[in-house]
């Protein structure tokens, strides 16, 4: 959420950075007049109760001077029921205000590029060349199914489209992969967490999932809970409504978790394989900074997901999103996209943002400099490290052989007990 100030101060940038990531500016002049609405009711409210109070005493005064205080007492009444029908207004106004402020997108950094969508985003670098087969590769799809390491008709029977059973060594290599991207990030000074995978609603609205992406979530029926759609939200939220020490910063996450999603809006799309599931797992790396450290922190924090694949030695590419394809509460944001044979293009693998304040104030997390000193908005940053399911499909497709094998990447062997190649049963 967006600092009311920083609209106050500067409207003009507010509109002009709101339209160009597609958002109606008009939202801002409603927010405004809201605002002042708020603030002259606020000032009345808070003027009628000195009112009340100075009576009060006149009241007390009449009584201990046995005085007849009737007229003071009726008074009072009315100042009260006027206190109580601005109240009523201020909550009502208080609403309206609150829920068009959570829709407003953060603000996008000067970096951020102009564009429509993601056909728009600017390469940054690019890591390893496309691998050139002397036979036909396969889609990972048919590799899963060759080679017996996933179900998805018993996915689908079970629990629908876009689920699906690893099974055999596909789900030795799901895990494998899992512990491989935990323990680079434990090196890389993250904290390993295990988080809840169910989470209450003002979870997702910290987070800034809620409220304009609720058809994205899977709700748990008759309860405001709901299950996580990136362990983004556990991991920011573990210190939710928290003033930490300057000595406590940074902080560094990371967490493997299910991550479910609706994928509203996305019929038709990736609709085969491991690309586009509605529960897949995924390795998740969480920052709380310094506002004044949060950029090179989004630099670093790229650098480690691109460092997964570059031990893998998967080819892939990192880009900077437009403004018309990032994500509603960031500032600035790097796609890593890794190489897929099926695709002869690029899929994004890992998305890492700055959210600035955006979640901080929605979730109320904040530091001291010293200990004395006046609390301020810590910044957050997220990143997968990397999506597993993704992960795999590339594995599969770039090292997949000629005999329909595929050979294990020799930084993975150790997690699955030095065996060198996935092969027909």
């Amino acid at each position: 959420m967006l600092d009311i100030k920083v609209i106050r101060n500067d409207v003009e940038q507010v509109k002009a950075k709101t339209q160009k990531r597609g958002t109606d500016p008009a939202i801002i002049d409603e927010i405004l007049e809201l605002d002042e609405s708020r603030r002259q009711l606020i000032q009345k409210t808070e003027e009628l109760k000195g009112r009340r109070n100075k009576v009060s005493e006149e009241i007390a005064q009449k009584k201990r001077n046995k005085e007849n205080a009737d007229d003071a007492i009726a008074s009072m009444r009315e100042v009260g029921e006027e206190i109580k029908s601005i109240d009523s207004q201020l909550n009502t106004i208080r609403a309206d205000f609150e829920d068009r402020m959570s829709r407003v997108p953060n603000l996008i950094h000067d970096d951020t590029p102009e564009g429509a969508d993601d056909s728009e985003n600017v390469e940054i670098r690019r890591t390893g060349e496309p691998r050139q087969f002397d036979f036909k590769p396969k889609a990972h799809w048919d590799i899963l199914e060759d080679l017996e390491l996933a179900d998805f008709e018993r996915g689908a029977k079970v629990s629908g489209a876009r689920f699906v059973y690893h099974t055999g060594d596909g789900a030795r290599l799901e895990r494998a992969l899992m512990n491989f991207m935990l323990e680079v990030h434990g090196r890389n000074g993250y904290r390993e967490m295990m988080t809840p995978q169910i989470v209450r609603a003002e979870a997702m609205y910290s987070t800034g999932q809620l409220p304009k992406f609720e058809e994205d979530l899977f709700k748990i029926d008759g309860m405001e809970m709901y299950t996580i759609p990136t362990s983004e939200v556990t991991l920011t939220n573990f210190h939710k409504d928290e003033t930490l020490s300057n000595e406590q910063l940074p902080v560094k996450f990371t967490a493997q978790t299910a991550c479910f999603r609706s994928e509203a809006g996305s019929a038709g799309r990736d609709t085969r394989g491991l690309i586009r599931l509605h529960q897949f797992n995924k390795v998740e790396m969480v920052r709380v900074e310094r506002p004044e450290d949060s950029w090179d922190a989004l630099e670093e924090m790229t650098t480690h997901a691109e460092n997964i694949l570059n031990l893998l030695e998967i080819p892939h590419r990192t880009v900077l999103l437009c403004t018309g394809d990032i994500g509603f509460g960031s500032s600035k944001t790097y796609d890593v996209e890794v190489w897929l044979p099926s695709y002869e293009d690029y899929k994004e693998i890992s998305s890492i943002s700055n959210m600035t304040d955006f979640q901080a104030r929605r979730a109320n997390i904040k530091f001291k400099r010293e200990q004395d000193a006046r609390p301020e908005l810590l910044h957050t940053l997220n990143g997968s490290g990397l999506a597993v399911g993704r992960t795999m499909a590339a594995l599969l497709e770039n090292y997949q052989n000629a005999d329909g094998s595929v050979t294990i990447p020799e930084v993975l062997r150790p997690y699955m007990s030095g065996q060198e190649k996935l092969e027909a049963l």
